[in-house]
């Protein structure tokens, strides 16, 4: 039964997911509250790693959110229930694009779905703040992380090397 649930809960958010990885976030923390799968300071956790890990966010944090949930075969499934969707929609939308590409109603579609895609993304990074920035430590290494990003125009691999550095250095 447990996979069928993961497959279903995450066939949902890889159909409403719309804008990258980060936008599963929202629909991972009402998984939390739902399910003794993880819990919301995992959820940070799992974020964190999916972030530093190759590939697409989405599909790590699905396959990390299915092996706690059940194991390797949950880890398959729960990716699989993510992918299955985008996989289907976008060969539809292959054969689609070219020639309804120019039309105002795709136009009109894609203008108003950016915003509701930033909207979900603002609150995954609301959220993520909340968790993460607990005390004055946290908080004044988000500021210089977010200054150096802007000053130093490092390759984000850069700064996820230096903060799991200075993680363990602090002792953090």
């Amino acid at each position: 039964m447990i996979f069928l649930t993961l497959f279903g809960e995450f066939f949902k958010i890889g159909l409403f997911a719309l804008g990258g990885g980060l936008v599963t976030v929202p629909f991972l923390f009402d998984l939390s509250a739902a399910y003794p799968w993880f819990t919301s300071a995992e959820l940070v956790d799992m974020i964190a790693v999916s972030e530093s890990s190759p590939g697409p966010v989405g599909v790590n944090m699905a396959t990390y959110a299915g092996f706690k949930a059940a194991g390797i075969a949950g880890a398959f499934t729960a990716t699989l229930g993510l992918v299955f969707p985008s996989v289907v929609i976008i060969v539809i939308i292959a054969k689609l694009l070219d020639r309804y590409r120019e039309t105002s109603f795709f136009q009109n579609l894609m203008y108003t779905i950016r915003p509701a895609v930033l909207a979900l993304i603002l609150n995954a990074g609301i959220e993520l703040g909340r968790l993460s920035l607990l005390n004055l430590e946290a908080v004044a290494i988000c500021a210089v992380f977010w200054g150096a990003i802007h000053f130093f125009k490092l390759h984000p691999i850069a700064y996820i090397i230096i903060g799991g550095i200075l993680g363990l250095v602090l002792g953090l």
